[in-house]
């Protein structure tokens, strides 16, 4: 058997409760400091959480998207009552309550996103035992692996309760990316071909790797920015960041309505109908046939040839 690692993250019961009857295909395991990163699982990595004393249970499982510091306001915007409460207020209010004296209030404060994807919350006669090194002290989380006696023993309850929840007879789902390494394909084939990639964890994966600023105008405030797919998820477009743009708002209803396009050289090219149908653009036509401004560090990020040619073909009309 392949190795597998995976990290049981501490929560409250509160947010647990909140989404447990949920069917949402992604969550916002938020933490109220907006600091450290977290690097100790990789995208697709099994993600469990576990519930504070005195219940010291493991209750349910999902799988890691990515981390992301957010303003309070945009990680609202983005996940809603995903973020396992009822409203902004609440929210502000509980992550307020965590900080300590040495952070003091602040109206919009900055908050760790831990996207998991596909969550699977178990019923109570499924939560499993805290493990038998979990120590008191850990306060957000702790890693293992199946190399381990104890990582073994827990990952094959848990394997189990994936069995009872019917996960492994989902079809494979080939509009999600969510991808490991090369070395980790066994594990890939019997899991990430069955989750479910949602929209926000695509927002926030699209966001990051364009470094949070518009393609076209290189804008940087980050309520005005919006993924954009090229093809459009109801057109079978699927969730591959090689399917997306981030851009500003205005220019997402533009290109979203065929007025804006970007060419297979990633330029941008304008319609003439903006100044035919609404006697203006001028903003907007001081970006024809501009090269994109920002792309994706990773290249196979970048958008596709084949998306971008749908996108011309079937949606701009220049």
């Amino acid at each position: 058997m392949q190795k597998v690692k995976f990290y049981i993250g501490v929560t409250d019961l509160g947010w647990f409760r909140f989404l447990a009857n949920k069917d949402y295909e992604d969550v916002n395991f938020w933490q109220p400091g907006g600091k450290a990163g977290f690097r100790v699982i990789p995208p697709g990595a099994p993600f469990l959480f576990k519930l504070k004393s005195p219940v010291n249970a493991i209750a349910g499982v999902g799988f890691f998207s990515s981390h992301s510091i957010l303003p309070l306001n945009v990680a609202w915007d983005i996940f809603q009552q995903r973020n396992g409460v009822t409203s902004f207020k609440v929210f502000l209010e509980k992550i307020v309550s965590y900080r300590s004296a040495s952070n003091p209030f602040h109206s919009n404060p900055n908050v760790g996103c831990l996207v998991l994807t596909d969550p699977i919350f178990f019923q109570k006669e499924d939560w499993i035992p805290a493990p038998a090194d979990w120590k008191r002290s850990i306060v957000q989380g702790k890693s293992y692996v199946t190399n381990t006696v104890i990582g073994t023993q827990l990952w094959s309850r848990v394997e189990g309760l994936l069995e009872k929840y019917r996960f492994f007879t989902r079809e494979e789902n080939s509009k999600s990316q969510l991808i490991l390494s090369s070395d980790d394909q066994e594990y890939s084939r019997k899991y990430l071909t069955k989750v479910r990639l949602g929209q926000n964890a695509f927002r926030v994966q699209l966001t990051d790797a364009y470094s949070r600023r518009c393609s076209v105008s290189g804008e940087r405030t980050l309520p005005a920015l919006e993924a954009a797919h090229i093809k459009p998820y109801a057109q079978s477009g699927p969730y591959y960041l090689s399917n997306g743009i981030l851009l500003r708002a205005d220019i997402h209803k533009l290109y979203d309505a065929g007025y804006m396009t970007v060419t297979k050289d990633y330029k941008v090219e304008v319609s003439s109908r903006i100044k035919e149908e609404f006697e203006n653009g001028r903003v907007y036509y001081d970006f024809h046939g501009k090269p994109l401004l920002i792309l994706p560090e990773n290249v196979s990020n970048h958008p596709s040839q084949e998306y971008i040619e749908w996108h011309n073909n079937n949606i701009y009309n220049g």
